[in-house]
């Protein structure tokens, strides 16, 4: 069965501007195009229904109900995916499905240790702490990963930007003044998001960098970035899991805290000043900068 999703990320570089947004709205919104006709996914797009059937015999179907069919079969097949959950986990006992999704967890995380490349992550390390200004985008099931790392690296340096929305106009209106002095960082796993990828591409058209933390290689995400942090992120089930990723983007932030230490400790004095002026915390909730080390990691000395 060919997945759809994957082949228009796969084609997604060599697509006209009408096609890349037939492509965002299907892969964003596939459980309402597989009821559409092509002239109501026309009308909705604002272009022509003609512009949708070539959009199907562009990815080499005979024409648009073949396209429509392909697309049923592929959403289809996700639902099916809470059946393969029952099929895996169905006769566990509840303490035995616990050990199983942790253990599995702990295989991705060791997959990311052998497989990420330690001159990427230090590129990234340096190239974030170099930019004049760091967007950051994550939707879906990767917004909580982008929303933590930028809140993070809002600790470490000024000018971080968190792409919030759910509009791709109103993410080209937050990243309209990008430059090559910029940074864009990119978090996306299968599916793949549309909206992620035009950012990327926003950015790279700019001249700015690009990182993405994504799955593998073969990622549509890669075709637009110059340093890419792989992280495994599938299990047999409706959950992703952000573990490993999560555990990246932990390692970035401790890297980069290693290297701007003193300005980390004075915003999180200043922080807790603030916090203790306005009555944010009672006295006895805070006190994690006084005496405290700011990294709790044993890292091994060469």
């Amino acid at each position: 069965m060919i997945n759809l999703i994957d082949a228009m990320n796969e084609r997604f570089n060599t697509m006209s501007k009408s096609q890349k947004a037939i492509a965002a709205y299907i892969t964003e919104h596939y459980d309402q195009a597989v009821f559409m006709t092509a002239a109501k996914m026309g009308s909705v797009l604002g272009i022509s229904e003609s512009t949708v059937v070539r959009f199907a015999t562009f990815m080499g179907f005979e024409g648009y109900p073949e396209f429509q069919k392909a697309l049923e079969d592929w959403v289809q097949n996700q639902i099916s995916s809470v059946q393969r959950v029952g099929v895996k986990y169905g006769n566990s006992t509840q303490s035995e499905v616990l050990k199983s999704v942790l253990t599995a967890d702990i295989d991705k995380i060791q997959d990311t240790i052998d497989n990420l490349d330690p001159t990427a992550f230090e590129m990234a390390v340096q190239s974030i702490l170099e930019a004049k200004k760091v967007y950051i985008i994550g939707v879906r099931s990767c917004e909580p990963l982008a929303v933590f790392l930028h809140f993070y690296l809002s600790m470490i340096r000024p000018e971080v930007i968190l792409l919030n929305t759910t509009s791709v106009s109103e993410m080209f209106e937050q990243m309209i003044r990008i430059d090559e002095k910029d940074l864009c960082i990119g978090i996306s796993f299968p599916r793949y998001s549309m909206r992620t990828l035009k950012a990327l591409e926003f950015a790279k058209d700019r001249n700015a960098k690009v990182i993405t933390i994504t799955d593998s290689t073969h990622s549509p995400m890669c075709m637009y970035s110059s340093c890419n942090l792989l992280a495994r992120s599938d299990m047999v089930s409706i959950v992703d899991s952000l573990v490993a990723p999560l555990s990246v983007i932990n390692a970035l932030v401790v890297a980069l805290c290693l290297k701007r230490p003193k300005e980390v400790k004075k915003y999180l004095e200043v922080l807790e000043d603030t916090w203790n002026n306005y009555q944010v915390y009672l006295n006895d909730e805070i006190n994690f900068v006084k005496d405290e080390p700011i990294l709790n990691y044993p890292l091994r000395k060469e």
